[in-house]
C-alpha cells in the first residue's frame, strides 16, 4: 500500500499521448485494452464519449491509468465503463493505493456525468464502496512448447472429436481485415440464434485495421461456405479468443472441435504461452466446452457502483423481460436481425 502523497488524477476527453501507452506496456498486469488505441477506436467508431483518467505522482510521472468509455441507451441505461465490448479493463496502477484513488475518482466522474451505473471489469476485487459481479469467470489453458505436446494433453474423447471433424473436408484460413466478411457470415447468425443483437461489421473492421498488430481472424469453411469463424487478440504471452462461433448446422460435424483445435495450435506456433478462451457464465454450455480442453476458470471481478441492492422480485422481472426479448430476437429472419442489430449493439452493456 502506498503511504506516500496521494496521486493527482487527471480526466481528458481527448486521447492521451505516447506517455500514457508507454505506461501500459511495462506494467505487467497489462490488458491490450488498457491501451488507448482500444477505448479510442470504440468511441471513434460509435460515436461514443471516452474519458481517460491518468494519476500522476509529485514528479508528474504516469503511476495509473485507468480508459472509460459512455454509452448511452435508453434500454440500458446511461453507463461508464472500463472497457465495453471486452472482457478486461479497470484500474491499472504502481499500487493499491492508486488503484483505489483512480477508483473512486471514476466514481466522482460518474455521478458529475449524472450516469446510472459505473462498471470496471477486473479480475480482483474492488474496494469497500463497491459491489461486484461474480457470475462470470474467463477460461484459461496454459500452452505447452510444441503442437505435438498439445495433441497429447487433449483427453481420448476429445481426439477422436478432432480426428473425426478432421475428415470433413473443412478449409481453415487465417488473416486480418482480409477475413473479416467471411467471419461476420458466420458471427451475425449465431448472435441471432443467441437471441442477440449483432455488432456492425465496421466494429471488426475497425479494430483489424487499426490494431492489427494485435488482431487477428481465423475462419473455417466447409463446400465453399463461411461455417465458422474466431476474432483473436494477442498480447504478451496470451492469445485471447473474444468472439467465435459456429453455425448451428455445422455442430454435428464438431466444426467447433476443428476451429479451437487449430487456434491453439496457431497459438503454440506463434509463441504464446495461455490461450484465453474468453468469458463464460459459470456451469453454463459454453463454460462446460471451454473446461474440456483443460482450461482453468478464472473468476471475473467487475466491479459495479452504485452497488447492486435491487430486491430479487425486481431482478426476477427484469431477468424475465430479457429472457422474453431474446426469444423474440432469435426467430427474426437473419436479414432483419443483422439490420437491425447494429442499429442497437453499441449501447449494449456487454
Amino acid at each position: 500500500m502506498n503511504t506516500g502523497p496521494l496521486p493527482r488524477i487527471s480526466v481528458a476527453r481527448a486521447p492521451p499521448g505516447t506517455a500514457w501507452d508507454t505506461y501500459v506496456e511495462r506494467h505487467p498486469a497489462a490488458k491490450p485494452y488498457h491501451l488507448a488505441g482500444w477505448s479510442e477506436t470504440v468511441a471513434d467508431l460509435f460515436r461514443l464519449e471516452a474519458h481517460y483518467l491518468t494519476a500522476c505522482n509529485p514528479t508528474g510521472d504516469i503511476v495509473g491509468v485507468l480508459p472509460l468509455v459512455r454509452q448511452r441507451s435508453r434500454l440500458f441505461r446511461d453507463r461508464l465503463t472500463s472497457l465495453p465490448f471486452f472482457n478486461y479493463g479497470g484500474a491499472l496502477a504502481d499500487d493499491e493505493g492508486t488503484r483505489v484513488a483512480l477508483m473512486a475518482r471514476s466514481m466522482e466522474l460518474a455521478r458529475e456525468l449524472g450516469v446510472s451505473r459505473l462498471e470496471l471489469r477486473d479480475t480482483i476485487p474492488p474496494p469497500t464502496g463497491w459491489s461486484y459481479r461474480s457470475d462470470k469467470a474467463a477460461l484459461l489453458l496454459e500452452l505447452p512448447l510444441g503442437t505435438e505436446e498439445l495433441r497429447k494433453s487433449f483427453g481420448s474423447k476429445l481426439r477422436s472429436q478432432i480426428k473425426r471433424a478432421e475428415r470433413e473436408q473443412l478449409q481453415v484460413r487465417v488473416g486480418g481485415v482480409d477475413r473479416v466478411a467471411d467471419f461476420y457470415v458466420v458471427f451475425a447468425e449465431v448472435m441471432r440464434d443467441l437471441g442477440t443483437p449483432v455488432y456492425p461489421r465496421s466494429f471488426f473492421e475497425r479494430l483489424a485495421e487499426r490494431l492489427a498488430a494485435y488482431c487477428t481472424v481465423m475462419t473455417v469453411s466447409y463446400d465453399g461456405r463461411p461455417v465458422a469463424g474466431a476474432f483473436l487478440v494477442g498480447y504478451r504471452d496470451t492469445l485471447e479468443v473474444p468472439w467465435a462461433g459456429t453455425i448451428s448446422a455445422m455442430k454435428s460435424r464438431a466444426t467447433n472441435m476443428v476451429l479451437y483445435s487449430e487456434a491453439l495450435k496457431l497459438a503454440v506456433e506463434r509463441g504464446f504461452r495461455t490461450f484465453d478462451f474468453g468469458r463464460s457464465t459459470i456451469d453454463s454450455g459454453p463454460y462446460r466446452f471451454k473446461r474440456q480442453w483443460g482450461a482453468v476458470p478464472v473468476p471475473l471481478r467487475w466491479s459495479v457502483w452504485p452497488p447492486e441492492s435491487a430486491p430479487a422480485e425486481a431482478q426476477e422481472t427484469a431477468g424475465a423481460r430479457f429472457s422474453a426479448a431474446t426469444r423474440i430476437w432469435s426467430r427474426l429472419p437473419l436479414s432483419v436481425a443483422s439490420r437491425l442489430g447494429p442499429l442497437i449493439s453499441p449501447s449494449l452493456p456487454w
